[in-house]
Order: structure tokens, then sequence, then C-alpha cells
């Protein structure tokens, strides 16, 4: 196969229009290492704070490596995919450990690294040690499907080896890291998703084979994905009306959203009388005085159906694995995965309240579903 020539076009289009990003500025090989798993299944733009965020507070590999899990989950909040932060401090430990806090000027050694996979390594080597080495994403098997028109299945793993070897006969020895980024750039400003790249904009497009034979729209071809199971769930939001508490429950240590908080949650769709009777048999009285709006959370493999109660409870002491948590430890102490975003806004409504409230009167009532909010507030 005859390849053409992108690397000459291809860096000068990236020093003219490369982002700003703040793990290009100050590249250190900690700070792209994190950018990179940070990026995995995130846009830059929604990463951005968090990224600033986690650096002013774990500057270092070794601040990383010591750093309690509770508060490094509540760091990367609304980030998703935890395991991803939980891989990161491992590998931080294994750096201490065995290379004295700096990560390995290795691709091999990277390698195995928790968390750290072919694409990771590759940027890491190439952008913060000048190693020949590819990084090959979404983004260039995509630029490398339209520029060779290849209509094969770029999910498979022969694919994938096929360009990424394309990606090596065509890589800059003295820019390996540059001519990586370059890539990466392309595929997120011009050679985008979606059957809409921006051609024009683009400095390869008469190199194009694709885009010769106007079928730039049409790749990167990719299997449909299996289909996701669905599961039914009840959300309880168990709230201690006297104290301003909400009853938070820790999910098991392993496994989906391993060793996180989330409200009350309950098997199967629920009536209100049987989530009041799940609740009687974890120890707490409580009554469900208020239906929440239905929510649904998509996971890469599966997703979450949820319906819910706002529950007035009795203030008693939690059942294992629970915890009462008030608006300050909610902001600044446990970590509530991005599946129950949907009940934030209620939880903080009632959080930030001050007033008093007559718990007695509340707990001998039931809302018959349209009283709103203002039912807590009224009985005064």
């Amino acid at each position: 196969m005859t390849l053409p020539d992108i690397a000459p076009p291809l860096l000068r289009w990236y020093e003219q229009n490369k982002r700003t990003l703040p793990f290009r500025t100050v590249s250190t090989p900690y700070r792209v290492w994190v950018s990179e798993i940070m990026l995995q299944q995130t846009r830059v733009s929604a990463a951005l704070p968090y990224f600033e965020r986690f650096m002013a507070e774990l500057p270092t590999v070794a601040d990383l490596a010591a750093c309690d899990p509770e508060r490094l989950h509540k760091l990367w909040e609304g980030l998703g995919y935890y395991s991803r932060v939980r891989n990161l401090q491992k590998a931080a430990q294994i750096v201490m450990e065995q290379h004295g806090g700096a990560l390995p000027a290795d691709y091999d050694a990277l390698l195995k690294l928790p968390g750290v996979g072919a694409y990771t390594a590759g940027a890491i080597a190439s952008i913060s040690f000048g190693l020949p080495v590819p990084a090959v994403d979404g983004n260039v098997l995509r630029v490398f499907a339209r520029i060779l028109n290849d209509g094969r299945d770029v999910t498979r793993p022969d694919v994938k080896k096929d360009l990424t070897a394309c990606v090596m006969k065509l890589q800059p020895p003295e820019r390996p890291g540059d001519y990586n980024q370059a890539l990466m750039e392309l595929g997120a400003l011009a050679c985008l998703p979606g059957g809409a790249p921006l051609c024009s904009e683009c400095p390869l497009r008469g190199l194009c084979a694709a885009r010769a034979l106007g079928v730039q729209e049409t790749l990167p071809v990719k299997a449909p994905p299996a289909a996701k199971r669905t599961q039914h769930w009840t959300v309880a939001l168990v709230l201690d009306m006297e104290n301003r508490r909400v009853l938070l429950q820790q999910r098991p240590q392993k496994g989906l959203l391993a060793g996180l908080w989330q409200p009350v949650l309950l098997e199967g769709a629920r009536s209100a009388i049987q989530t009041e009777q799940a609740l009687a048999a974890l120890g707490v009285t409580a009554r469900a005085v208020e239906p929440l709006t239905p929510a649904r959370h998509v996971f890469s493999h599966l997703v979450w159906e949820m319906d819910g109660f706002a529950c007035a409870a009795q203030s008693c002491a939690p059942p294992p694995g629970c915890v009462w948590a008030g608006r300050a430890e909610v902001d600044g102490v446990y970590t509530l995965p991005g599946a129950f975003k949907a009940y934030r806004p209620v939880l903080k409504k009632y959080l930030k309240r001050k007033e008093k409230v007559d718990i007695i009167s509340v707990s001998e009532n039931r809302c018959a579903g349209g009283c709103g909010w203002d039912f807590f507030w009224r009985q005064n």
C-alpha cells in the first residue's frame, strides 16, 4: 500500500491550530498521564475543570498515591467511570514503590501500570519522553480510515493493528509526540465523527482517498454495539426532617460504582407501601411522602430505569453500611455518582432549608402525589 506523506502538512496545521490546554502548557509526564486518563470517555471541555482542581490538590505522583480514597472519589465526582481513578491511584503507588516516584520513560514499563493501555502508554511515552511509539485512539482510527478509504470494521483487533502500522510508517522519529497529538487534534477539530467531517478545514483533504471518492461521511465502519441490559430500581430519598440529613448507602467495594455512596436503592419497581416496608426492614421508620420524577441512566453495558420516593424518616441510628449526611458532607465528603444526578436538586433543596419542621405531622401523613415539596415546609 502506498501511503501519502501526511506528516509535513499535518504538523504545520497543528502548530497553527492546536488548542491551548493546561496539560500541553506544562506537559510533565504526570500531568500528561492524568489528563489522558481523564479524557477516556470524557470530552476535553468537560474534563478541564476537573483536571485543574485535581492538579491543585494532588500536584505530584506522591500526593496521588497517598490520597485518602474517599477524597479521591470526591475529586473525581461527575467524571464517571470511577475505576479509572482507582487504577490511577494503584498505578501511582506502584510508581512510588518501583520507580522512585517518577513515571518510567519506557513504553513496556508504562503498559504494566494498572489502567494504562496501549494508547495511554503511547501518549505518555511519545509526548513526555519523545519515544517513537504510536498513540492510536478513536480519533486516529477515524482519520486513517478516511485517508486510506478503509471500509473494514475499525473495532476489529486485526484492523486496528494494520492502521497502527500505517500510523507508525508515517511518524517522523524526531517529532513523535507532536505527530501523535496532531492526529488526535485533527480528529477532534476537523475529521469529526458522526458523518460530519469538516473537510474544508482539514490540511489532509488533498491526500484523503475517501474524500476523493465522496465517501468520507460513511467512514469509519464500526460493528453495532451490543444491546444493553435494563435494570429497574426504586430510589428512596430518606430524609431526617428534624436534623436536615439524608440517609446515604455505600455500594459494595467491588463491581459497578464500587465504594461510592447513593440514596437507599431498592431492587425493582416498588410502591410507596413496599418502599416503607423495605426501609422498616433496615430499621428505618419512614413514610413515602412524595413520588420522585422517574430517571434513566445509561452505562456502557446496561441501563438503569429508576422511580422513587422522598421519604420522611424518624431520626435513628443508621443501618449497617449507611450514614446520615448533612449538606456539608454531601457537598464535600461523600461521592454520589452521576447515575443519581436527577435527584440532587431535590436533595439540595431539602438540605439548604433552615426552617424547623414539624416531623410528627409529616410522619403521620402521606402526600397523595400532587402536593409538591411545599408539603414539608407548611407543617409549622
